[in-house]
């Protein structure tokens, strides 16, 4: 059900990595002379440290945080799919049908009731039902979708948490 994916194993975490890393996470424009002084480095050693979590793929991009309402998609669901059964070729499609779509924020394979949940985000519920009868509901082997509709954000991390246990 799920793609077999092999990550190389990431390298330890010094504590200067993860003093680094979550000054990044907070302030992704901080300079690298900023940088390095939270870490307790110098600037130039904080450089080839940065470079080497990149290509070890300890920091995966760098990007703006934008405010979905303030771009005008302001329709937030979380979508349960479940499929009829499980044949390969039926969820590399799935899998493959719904990474093209910009709609979709977040796609996880899960246990429990649903195989696969979603996080759709649209400009309105008309959107939302032309993603559902446009592209969803004509993928093959789709047996039940249900959704529900994100009435308020109550939390939204982006940041890993480098401290957690």
């Amino acid at each position: 059900m799920t793609e077999n994916t092999q990550k190389p194993s990431a390298p330890a975490l010094t504590e200067q990595d993860r003093r680094l890393l979550d000054a990044l996470q907070k302030n992704g424009r901080a300079s690298n002379q900023e940088l390095a002084e939270i870490a307790g480095m110098s600037a130039s050693a904080c450089w080839r440290r940065l470079r080497a979590l990149e290509e070890a793929g300890v920091i995966a991009g760098y990007g703006a945080r934008l405010d979905a309402a303030s771009t005008g998609l302001a329709f937030q669901a979380i979508v349960h799919v479940t499929l009829t059964r499980h044949d390969q070729s039926q969820v590399d499609t799935f899998i493959a049908e719904v990474r093209r779509r910009d709609e979709v924020l977040d796609c996880f394979a899960t246990t429990g009731e649903a195989d696969y949940h979603l996080r759709v985000l649209c400009a309105d519920l008309d959107a939302y039902n032309r993603f559902l009868e446009g592209f969803l509901f004509r993928l093959p082997g789709i047996a039940t979708v249900r959704t529900n509709l994100v009435l308020k954000e109550i939390k939204h991390e982006t940041a890993i948490p480098l401290r957690a246990g």
